[in-house]
């Protein structure tokens, strides 16, 4: 259902939120709306004799967490299994905010924001914010995150960013990374190094719950960040599934 923005527009002009006039206000109105992006809820037939029944896609929940705001960007150097690249927290230190996704191929969490992830970064990057995605899962007991099958689905859904594997997961464990998908906003003042400002999830949408996906909370932190408006601490935590970890990796 698509849903109409009130004429408002904050300073960046996010057609993914709506911003009131006060910096502290973090809600929308039921006027309030978002472009429909295309969610459509899952359907599946059941047989006439059946009593009511209520479907569910089931997968492993896992909240992000543990992370404290304030926290320093980790220093990672990782290839881009697409291209080749090798990049570096360096090669985003011009940018004033920069926003790191953990994702992976298969998750079922990841699958239905995949694209809408998509269309909400192309549109930021286009704002000035720099983003990064990392997926840590291990191959051996998931081969379908692999680098190989990375680089076929960031050219399948045209990822305007670098999709980046972290084979020894280190690179998860420095930023306390648990889940899929996971995300992290620094924000960058200066020569100062980027500095967490949000940690939470990208709306309230989940696979099989009808909610229609809309980016809201991730949107929002986004504009407050490019804004220069301060970011609400309280956040509601990312869901998704568990990172894959090597058999036998200690913490």
């Amino acid at each position: 259902m698509a849903l109409r923005l009130r004429p408002k527009v904050s300073s960046v002009g996010s057609p993914f939120l709506q911003l009131g006039s006060s910096a502290t206000a973090f809600a929308f109105s039921q006027a309030c709306s978002v472009p429909n992006l295309g969610f459509q809820p899952l359907r599946l037939q059941r047989k006439k004799y059946l009593s009511p029944t209520t479907f569910f896609v089931r997968a492993s929940r896992t909240e992000s967490k543990g992370v404290i705001l304030g926290f320093r960007a980790p220093q990672f150097e990782l290839p881009e299994p697409l291209t080749g690249k090798v990049w570096t927290l360096e090669d985003f230190e011009a940018y004033p905010a920069l926003l790191v996704m953990f994702l992976c191929n298969h998750c079922p969490f990841v699958k239905h924001l995949k694209k809408d992830i998509v269309k909400l970064t192309k549109f930021f990057m286009e704002k000035g914010l720099a983003v990064v995605a990392i997926s840590s899962n291990s191959v051996a007991t998931h081969p379908q995150d692999g680098p190989e099958f990375m680089a076929e689905d960031a050219k399948l859904f045209k990822y305007p960013f670098p999709y980046l594997y972290d084979e020894s997961q280190d690179v998860a464990q420095d930023f306390g990374a648990v889940c899929t998908p996971e995300f992290f906003l620094f924000k960058k003042a200066g020569r100062r190094p980027f500095e967490l400002v949000y940690h939470g999830q990208f709306d309230d949408s989940r696979p099989s719950n009808n909610v229609p996906v809309t980016g809201r909370d991730l949107s929002l932190a986004i504009d407050r960040v490019l804004s220069g408006q301060p970011v609400p601490s309280v956040q509601k935590p990312s869901v998704g599934c568990s990172i894959k970890w090597h058999p036998g990796k200690k913490f």
